[in-house]
Parts: C-alpha cells; sequence; structure tokens
C-alpha cells in the first residue's frame, strides 16, 4: 500500500502503476482513485497515479473539517508530485478533480503538462449541487450492495443501458459493508465543508479556466449532465476552440470514461502530449 505523508502529518493514500507519460487521476468530491479502474485499461502505456483525497478511501480522515477544501487538496497534490519526485503531469479530472486542476492551473502551472475535466466546468449548475446534497455525508438506506446497485439504477434513470453487474461495482467501490449495513467511504464531517462552501458567494472560476491557456485541454461531457451544462460547454469550447470535446450520449453525471466517445477523447488528448 503506498502512502505518503502531508505537510500537516495527514497519511494519504495513493496507487502508481505504469510507466510512460505520467497522469495523475484526481476523483470527484465524495469518490476515490477506484473512479478510474475502468478507464485504465484503456490508458496503458502510460503511468497512472491515482490519489485519495484526506478523508476519503484509504487516507485518514482530517481531525478538521475546514481543510477539506480544494485549494488544501492542491496542497496535497503538489507534495505527492514532491514524494514522487515528478516535475509535472497530466491530470485527469472527474468533476472536483477538475476543479482542483483548474486551481493547479491558476497557481502551479508548471507542473501540469495537460489537462482533461470529466463532467466539470467553470459553473457548476445548482441543480447538480442539490443533488449533490441530497446524499453527502449520509449513509445510504440499502443493507447490501445489491439493494444499493438497484437503488442507484432508480436514482440515475439518465444512465441508460448500464448493466447490473455496472451498478453492483459502483456499490461496491463507493459503500462498505458492515454489521450495521452500509457505510459511505468518506469522513461524513465532509458535508460541514461543503455546506460552509455553499453559505458564501460562488466565486467566479472563468479565470481559472482561463488559466489552461496553452495546455493541452479536454472536455467530457454527459449528455444529461446535472453539473455541466451545455452551455457552460458552449463557452469553454468557445474560449479554447482547440479544446477536444466529447459529448457521451446515455449519461449524466460523471460518465464511466470507459464509453467509446471519452476514450477516444483520451486518446487525442494524450496524444498532443508525446
Amino acid at each position: 500500500m503506498a502512502r505518503f505523508t502531508t505537510s500537516d502529518g495527514l497519511s494519504l493514500h495513493y496507487t502508481d502503476e505504469g510507466s510512460g507519460l505520467p497522469i495523475l487521476c484526481l476523483a470527484g468530491l465524495t469518490r476515490t482513485g477506484a473512479d478510474f479502474d475502468y478507464v485504465a485499461p484503456h490508458l496503458a502505456g502510460n503511468r497512472i497515479i491515482r490519489l485519495d483525497y484526506r478523508g476519503r478511501g484509504q487516507s485518514h480522515f482530517d481531525p478538521d473539517w475546514r481543510n477539506y477544501t480544494p485549494p488544501v487538496e492542491c496542497r496535497d497534490v503538489l507534495e505527492l508530485l514532491a514524494h514522487l519526485s515528478l516535475d509535472k503531469v497530466a491530470i485527469l479530472g472527474t468533476s472536483r478533480g477538475g476543479l482542483n486542476a483548474m486551481g493547479l492551473a491558476a497557481g502551479a502551472k508548471d507542473r501540469l503538462l495537460g489537462v482533461a475535466l470529466n463532467d466539470v466546468g467553470p459553473f457548476v449548475d445548482p441543480k447538480g449541487l442539490d443533488f449533490i446534497m441530497g446524499y453527502i455525508g449520509r449513509n445510504p438506506a440499502a443493507r447490501t450492495h445489491a439493494e444499493a446497485a438497484a437503488a442507484m439504477a432508480r436514482a440515475f434513470p439518465e444512465f441508460e443501458g448500464v448493466p447490473e453487474s455496472r451498478w453492483l461495482a459502483e456499490a461496491e467501490k463507493h459503500y462498505v459493508l458492515t454489521d450495521n449495513g452500509l457505510k459511505i467511504t468518506y469522513d461524513p464531517a465532509l458535508r460541514k465543508s461543503v455546506e460552509a462552501a455553499m453559505a458564501q458567494d460562488a466565486p467566479d472560476l472563468w479565470p481559472f479556466f482561463d488559466a489552461l491557456e496553452g495546455l493541452p485541454l479536454a472536455c467530457i461531457r454527459g449528455s444529461a449532465s446535472n453539473l455541466l451544462s451545455a452551455e457552460t460547454l458552449a463557452e469553454m469550447q468557445r474560449r479554447r476552440p482547440d479544446m477536444i470535446t466529447a459529448v457521451v450520449p446515455g449519461r449524466g453525471h460523471v460518465p464511466f470514461l470507459d464509453e467509446p466517445e471519452a476514450v477516444a477523447a483520451l486518446k487525442k488528448w494524450i496524444g498532443k502530449m508525446t
């Protein structure tokens, strides 16, 4: 098990596999490096690094929930790069991971080779935030992974043609089976951090997107996403006509990344850096 210790003394978990172009995979708000299991086989020939943010997955919980913020997570990323003696990496960022990638572009652009955004942009649709607040920090009512998988299929009808086996795999990634039912794989106190952020005026993230100028850039959107709107994607394309773009049909927030459209976009993005 690979771990490193942050400057404030927290032990974080990561995986580091393969060789070639280093691609750091940053997961969504409540998720872990396991999110990239589906796309990993399609990225063969590259060095795939996955980080569990503090308070998520196999990383240690932070005793102060106020540290569950993008600036601290970006600092953790830079400390991971120092631990691995990596000067630069490409970042594949899903949702929160994409926001962190934009933050790194604004504050440490010299450490980036390129950025691929999975269903996220510089404007986060309030509908998506409302949906997230409906479940964040709470254990599911389902008592087994099979029950949770069935509940996911009902909760995400915009995901078309997803087999039961994929929903089961999702349930097993996001919930731990205990004697008292299923438990989330992250610190429930993460909810407090999100509530505190939402109580403030939303920051203008377009300058962070514009900071990606000059870097190979890709963006993948689920056609029914409730977080990245078609209008926001269009404005991103206007500002970056060279951005590689893919819209994955029959997917909401977020695409699994092993869909043909997503794989083609990622391979084209990698091709710009190799």
